[in-house]
């Protein structure tokens, strides 16, 4: 993934897995972070709630409290310094590839458009399942995961082939596998009260969100193919109609005629 040169050895560019979008997400969410350890020193357990309450992705709120920015906002905030760092080190290492093949605009859009569906998609099955905002749709989901999870499905999807190394295993695997494994295990993580204070229904959101959205042209491609090829049809035939009344008409003006 990232760039090498020649020279009296190979140097290892660190940049290449920065590019601009992946590079100010990262500087965004970095920043946010402090800020929550900031406000979290100074008014203590008051601080942090503040971020929760107003920032954070409470389904009960964001239905109620009309915080609609809240699915948005959700994806700059992080619970300590090994959740932001996971988060981001799988942003660089999975997201790089698929700037450098889209462009920053085309990748702002993808990431938002996974991880902001993937906080509706968490908003609506919290909702369904606890209506009164008595368990999971209080709790409050934060984190990048969700458009992570999307970033992974885009890698299944245009980079199958790709090899994985299984740290801290000496194995690889494709990324093929490596995304069933992951979206499975997160599957599996939704079935029962797992107690693990993860988000499943937004990684899963992720990459369903992902998939629809990469996929969204092949849909309905067989009766958009029919309706395609009767529109086709319907002008031949118009054609030959207007072909076959004119065929006799001698030309209106043939002193007109240029060689």
């Amino acid at each position: 993934m990232g760039s090498f040169s020649r020279g009296y050895g190979y140097r290892f560019d660190i940049g290449g897995y920065f590019p601009r979008a992946i590079k100010t997400i990262c500087i965004a969410c970095v920043g946010v972070f402090l800020l929550q350890e900031l406000s979290g020193l100074i008014f203590h357990q008051d601080g942090w709630i503040f971020w929760l309450n107003w920032f954070g992705l409470r389904p009960y709120v964001v239905v109620h409290g009309f915080r609609l920015w809240q699915p948005f906002t959700y994806l700059f905030l992080h619970d300590g310094i090994r959740h932001i760092l996971v988060n981001l080190l799988f942003l660089a290492m999975f997201g790089a590839d698929l700037e450098h093949m889209w462009g920053a605009r085309k990748f702002y859009t993808y990431y938002f458009l996974c991880g902001v569906g993937a906080g509706l998609i968490n908003v609506v099955v919290k909702m369904t399942l606890d209506p009164h905002g008595l368990g999971s749709a209080w709790t409050p989901t934060i984190g990048a995961s969700g458009a992570i999870y999307g970033i992974l499905l885009a890698n299944f999807v245009l980079l199958p082939d790709r090899r994985v190394w299984v740290f801290p295993l000496p194995v690889t695997v494709s990324m093929k596998i490596f995304v069933i494994v992951m979206g499975a295990i997160e599957f599996f993580g939704t079935i029962g009260s797992t107690g693990d204070n993860v988000s499943h229904i937004c990684h899963l959101g992720g990459m369903l969100v992902g998939y629809l959205y990469l996929r969204r042209g092949s849909f309905l491609y067989n009766y958009r193919n029919f309706f395609s090829d009767w529109k086709k049809r319907r002008m031949r035939k118009k054609f030959e109609v207007y072909v076959r009344d004119h065929r006799e008409k001698p030309p209106s003006r043939p002193d007109s005629w240029i060689n």
